[in-house]
Order: structure tokens, then sequence, then C-alpha cells
């Protein structure tokens, strides 16, 4: 079952909090977590900032009990009355106890009432024990509690814990590439933007290890041309003109069953685009340009979605007895939300963007650009690349696994950045660290206007 209400929180954000809540002297620390409400189904709670309070401004501070202090409730209310933010107030149970206790509420009949009687429909608790799993729920303002259906956590690890788990039931993640996994995954919500060579294979991938819901952004229809890459297209589909993402979606009904896989034949730089895909859970981005890349990344920040995005190249040069391949090269980016982006990893840049729009204005050279699109300086209509495109797209995939249900002997940390070469059978590494990062001014906005910044998504006038 789709997950109704979901809580998300930053890496860093979640580990900060963490690192308060337990400061080694065995008693409950608190902290509030201030957060943007999208609406929709799920409706999503996106941690913006935190307020870590003072152990020494708690009265009392116990192994199994904790008084707020009223000034910092006065504090979080201040922070998120004047864009009526959700408040979760939140603190930790160093006995490991998952679930709520007697006294939290008791607390929380004190101080619930207090906070909504300065503002808001919508705040809760949560607790955190000392491996940093969190249970959270939500309040009305009539004091109505329901428990908060996932909990997910996207940093150099993707955690999720569900509402619905036995508060005793082990918490660590299911292993990968098990049935655990599998069950697990149909809880989730992918999207897969660019239905094309490499997006069809990881749609495939997505679809086989079963992810819940499937959404497939792709604007454009199969072509004779690209029968050789796009997995399950045929002579029918090209010679209908028929959509990536219908051809895709009807592929995966088969094996899967209908409603699995939603198609949306659609530009990801469109308003309809962004308000699906905000729903997610984790996108890859399999696009070919830069300015689906520069939308897939803030929608990554705004919505604190996990991001993967894939590409690959074959830069091609002359010999002296003609053309030649240099090299055989695919990329796979992982983007946290709050760490180092694609535009701070060079994947695209400013001149880069404006180079595109100028080629797409011009219909023929931007012809030119797509055909040159996998082998660089050689003009190749229908190239054969289907076994590099499996390659990069099963290393895209493998990195989620690795991320959501963590296999590596060294771990996450230093693979923020894959980059192999085939020609050269070399893979190289990079950390998210290995370039700097300034503040994301879109982190955690959720669907503030512009929305994602942008004001080309703007909501054509006459509409609400």
């Amino acid at each position: 079952m789709i997950p109704e209400t979901t809580l998300k929180i930053a890496g860093h954000d979640h580990e900060k909090v963490r690192r308060h809540l337990y400061p080694g002297d065995g008693c409950e620390a608190a902290a509030i977590l201030v957060c943007t409400r999208v609406p929709g189904s799920p409706q999503q709670l996106l941690v913006q900032s935190t307020l870590l309070v003072p152990h020494k401004d708690c009265a009392r501070r116990e192994p199994d009990r904790l008084t707020w202090p009223g000034d910092w409730l006065e504090k979080g209310i201040e922070a998120g009355e004047a864009s009526d933010k959700t408040l979760i107030l939140i603190h930790s149970h160093p006995g490991g106890l998952f679930t709520f206790s007697q006294a939290d509420d008791e607390s929380d009949a004190e101080v619930m009432p207090c906070i909504f009687s300065a503002y808001g429909t919508l705040h809760g608790t949560a607790i955190m024990t000392p491996d940093g799993a969190i249970r959270a729920r939500v309040y009305s303002p009539k004091l109505e509690r329901r428990t908060v259906d996932k909990i997910m956590v996207a940093g150099d690890d993707i955690r999720v814990w569900w509402g619905d788990a036995p508060w005793n039931a082990p918490r660590g993640r299911p292993l990968a590439f098990t049935k655990g996994m599998t069950t697990e995954l149909g809880r989730l919500r992918a999207v897969v933007i660019g239905v094309s060579g490499t997006g069809s294979i990881v749609t495939e991938e997505a679809a086989r290890l079963g992810f819940g819901s499937i959404l497939l952004i792709d604007f454009d229809t199969v072509e004779t041309k690209n029968l050789n890459r796009i997995l399950n297209s045929t002579l029918a589909d090209a010679a209908a003109g028929r959509s990536k993402t219908e051809m895709m979606a009807a592929a995966i009904a088969r094996y899967r069953g209908p409603g699995v896989a939603v198609p949306l034949n659609a530009s990801i730089a469109t308003r309809e685009a962004v308000l699906a895909v905000s729903q997610a859970d984790v996108i890859f981005s399999c696009t070919d340009t830069l300015e689906s890349r520069m939308i897939a990344e803030r929608l990554s920040a705004a919505f604190l979605i996990p991001l993967f995005d894939v590409g690959v190249v074959i830069p091609a040069g002359t010999g002296p007895n003609g053309p030649r391949i240099e090299d055989v090269m695919g990329r796979v980016d992982y983007v946290q939300p709050g760490g180092s982006n694609l535009f701070d990893r060079g994947v695209y840049t400013s001149a880069g963007l404006r180079e595109e729009q100028l080629r797409r204005d011009d219909p023929a050279q931007y012809q030119q650009l797509q055909d040159e699109g996998y082998i660089k300086g050689l003009t190749e209509e229908a190239p054969s690349v289907i076994t590099l495109n499996m390659a990069a797209a099963a290393a895209c995939m493998n990195e989620f696994v690795a991320r959501a249900y963590p296999y590596r002997h060294d771990g996450n940390a230093g693979a923020a950045r894959t980059i192999f070469s085939l020609a050269a059978r070399e893979h190289d590494y990079y950390p998210d660290a290995f370039c700097k990062t300034g503040d994301d001014p879109l982190f955690a906005q959720g669907t503030a206007e512009p929305l994602l910044g942008l004001t080309m998504l703007d909501e054509p006038e006459g509409q609400s």
C-alpha cells in the first residue's frame, strides 16, 4: 500500500538532530523540526530547518522523561508561524523504545494545545531511538491523532521507517536483492524522466524490481531509428507514432498488471510534470537535455527527493585511418538534498543551457545535436549503443539499491559520482564533497511559487 503521509528529512539534518539528541549522558533531549507541507497524496512534510533545544534549557531531562521548555516552544512558533509551517517536536528514547510512551502522551496533551493556540492546522511529535530510527504522529487542532505512515531520510544512505511496523520489529534495512527488498519497493514511488535508450532500461529494471508505482515522463514518440535501443518498442509502435511512455506502460502492465506504470506524455519542463514528480520517493533522470537535468535537480532540492542521474558518451575523433572511437564512457551521479548538485559537479553549465536553447530555436541544428547525442563528433541516426546503455542503466539502478539497501564494504559516502570507461577498463568514484556547494534557496520549499524558482512553470492566467 502506498502511504498517505510522509515525513522527509535530508541526511545532513537527520545526522545533526541525532547527534544532538544523543549527547552521551543517557537522558532524553529535544529538537524541533520546522516542516513545509506539500498537499496531495501522499501529503508530505519536508523538514526545512531544525531547532536544537539546548540540553541545559530543559527543566527536566531523565532517561525516560523530558519537560519541554516554554521559551523554545515559542521560538518554534516564531520560526513557523509566518509561513504556516508544521512543527514536529522530536525527542530521544535512549532506552530504544520505538513507540510513544504514556509519558509522551501526557506531554503531547500539554504542549500541542499551546502550539495550536498560536497557529496552524497540523503539528506533531516524534521520537528517535539511538540507531536514528524515527516514529512520528500528527495532530489536528481538535487533537485528533494519526500516525505518519512513512519517514524517509535521503543521505549517503536512503533510510525508511514505516508507521505500521510493530514497535518491537527489527529496524534494520531489508537485505539487498531479497524478497524483503521487493516487498518494501512495492510501497515506494519512482519517477523516470526520459524513457528512451537508457531510460527504457531503467524503467524495466524498476518495474521488475517491484516499485509500487512508476511515473514515466517523456514527450517524444517511438521512431524506427530508435527501435534498436528502446526496450519493448516495436515496428507497430513506430508506424503509429506511439508515445514512449504509453508504449512502456503497456509493456509493464503485461507482467505487473495495470496501474503500476503511469505514463505522462509531457516535457519535464511543464507544471503538470513537476507537480506529478513532487510526490515521488526517488527520481531517475535518464534525459538527454541539460534543461531536463536542471529541473530534475531542482525537484530533488525542493521536495527532498534522492536523485540518480545517468549519462553515456562515446567521444569520436580522427586517426590515421579515418574516424575512430576515443572512449566509451558512462556516468552515474547520486544527488542527495542539501549536497552538491549536477550544476556544482559540472554536468551542465549556464553557458550550456543557453547554447541548448539556441539550438532548440533552430530545429535543423537541434536535430543534429540529437543525432550526435551518443557519439560526439560523428552523426549517427541509429547508433548501436544498447550494450553501453545497459551497462549505464544497471550501474544507475545498482547505485540506488546500494543506497537504500546498503551492501558496500566501505559504505556509500565515497560514491556520489561513478564514471566508468569501457575503453580504459576503469571505474572511478568521487565523494559528495569533491566540490563545494552553497545553501540552496530551493531546499524543502515544496510548491512555493514560483514553482522551482522558474517563472516558466507559472500557472496560466485564469486557472487556480
